[in-house]
């Protein structure tokens, strides 16, 4: 079975559809449960999550890394499954995850497309069916069995950013990684807020000073600075 873990922070306006379509799309009813691990919200998430039928934690330590840590540590299924709060997952998407999984996989994501036409953001995506780490984001989404993920010793908790590209370099050196042929739809919000082409500037700049060895505190100073109506 498949355990989905959702990490929020704020979320309200989005966290019910994306617990409604997860059900959804999980036409076999593969899904063991939905976890909404929470980074201690100041608006309705929490209620509306539960309302909609998902397990909610509230995580002690704020923190996308810190939060799917804390989900996946009440987990109950063999397979986790990370999604963001404003991401969609294609249909039938657990059944394309257990075949995957069938076949070997450790662990894999989805292709990305935005719920916002525009060729630039398409263009951003078309590179994301190919398994190069440095394409690889949360966006995306997940998958990887609880067996793996507790081998690598989860998601880098010290890392308020970029946690999603470190975790896939350690994963990978446990089994094998695989881009599943079908798409998660995510939020459009960030670039629309911030211009799309600025958007994607500040994206490549955060991510290269990452690879170059900048220290958590500074990117995240970087990031509050140039990003319009972040969480971070």
């Amino acid at each position: 079975m498949i355990s989905v873990i959702i990490p929020t922070y704020n979320e309200e306006e989005n966290i019910a559809k994306t617990i409604e379509e997860i059900k959804i799309r999980d036409t076999e009813k593969l899904i063991s449960e939905i976890i909404v691990s929470d980074g201690q919200s100041t608006d309705q998430t929490v209620s509306i999550a539960s309302n909609a039928g998902a397990t909610v934690i509230v995580s002690e330590k704020k923190g996308r890394a810190a939060q799917m840590n804390y989900g996946s540590s009440i987990a109950k299924g063999q397979i986790l499954y990370f999604l963001h709060a404003d991401s969609i997952p294609p249909r039938n998407f657990t059944i394309h995850i257990l075949n995957a999984f069938k076949k070997d996989y450790s662990s894999g994501c989805f292709k990305l497309a935005f719920d916002y036409q525009h060729w630039f953001l398409k263009a951003n995506c078309w590179f994301t069916r190919f398994d190069v780490n440095a394409v690889r984001f949360g966006d995306q989404s997940l998958f990887v069995t609880k067996d793996v993920f507790e081998k690598c010793c989860g998601f880098d908790e010290t890392l308020l950013m970029m946690e999603d590209q470190e975790i896939i370099h350690r994963i990978k050196k446990y089994g094998k990684f695989t881009v599943m042929n079908r798409t998660v739809t995510t939020s459009a919000r960030k670039y629309l807020d911030n211009g799309l082409y600025r958007m994607q500037f500040i994206f490549f700049h955060i991510w290269f000073l990452y690879y170059l060895g900048y220290s958590q505190k500074n990117l995240l100073k970087l990031h509050k600075k140039l990003i319009r109506k972040t969480k971070l």
